[in-house]
């Protein structure tokens, strides 16, 4: 298990790396969460998001501000980089540590990652609350925190739940890093 000061020093580096800022800690019932800013596409902070762990999974909320108004695609990457200069590829893939196939409506799917299309109003306010049963912010098998953390990405379009490998959600318009959370003190 990590100390707190190796739960940290991993933070401060993907924090650093990625160019968003992010803060970890835990409530009341001792489950740890995540915050980190939302940037887009020129490192404008834009929102933030809060994954919260629960006994049935990470309950993901969003609030973010300028994303066109429609339905798009709301993943989580198996990187913790939200580089601008190449379009955020540097989050990779879809988080898919069980090497599952792209998509909530494929047989083989979906990917860890993988979430259901969420929609900005005609403000460009995007809110989601999405409890997602197939990942962790714990150790263990799903955990969305490894060496370089992993990222959850928006993007222009929408996602059709069965295009290989991502569901042809188009352009990343968006992207928050998901780092490691710091430990309780005892």
């Amino acid at each position: 298990m990590r100390t707190k000061r190796s739960w940290a020093a991993a933070l401060g580096c993907i924090a650093l790396v990625s160019g968003t800022a992010a803060v970890a800690g835990h409530h009341g019932e001792g489950m740890p969460f995540i915050e980190s800013q939302v940037i887009d596409s020129e490192g404008n902070a834009i929102g933030t998001i809060r994954l919260e762990q629960t006994p049935n999974g990470v309950l993901i909320s969003a609030d973010v501000e300028k994303i066109a108004a429609g339905e798009h695609g709301f993943h989580i990457h198996s990187a913790g980089v939200c580089d601008v200069s190449v379009g955020f590829k540097s989050a990779g893939g879809h988080f898919a540590p069980r090497s599952n196939s792209h998509g909530i409506k494929e047989t083989a799917g979906p990917h860890a990652g993988d979430m259901p299309n969420q929609f900005a109003d005609e403000h460009e306010n995007l809110r989601a609350r999405v409890l997602n049963p197939n990942v962790s912010i714990l150790p263990g098998v799903g955990s969305l925190i490894d060496a370089d953390g992993s990222a959850l990405v928006i993007h222009a379009g929408a996602d059709d739940y069965t295009s290989q490998p991502s569901g042809a959600a188009g352009k990343r318009l968006a992207c928050a890093v998901i780092a490691p959370p710091v430990e309780a003190e005892d």
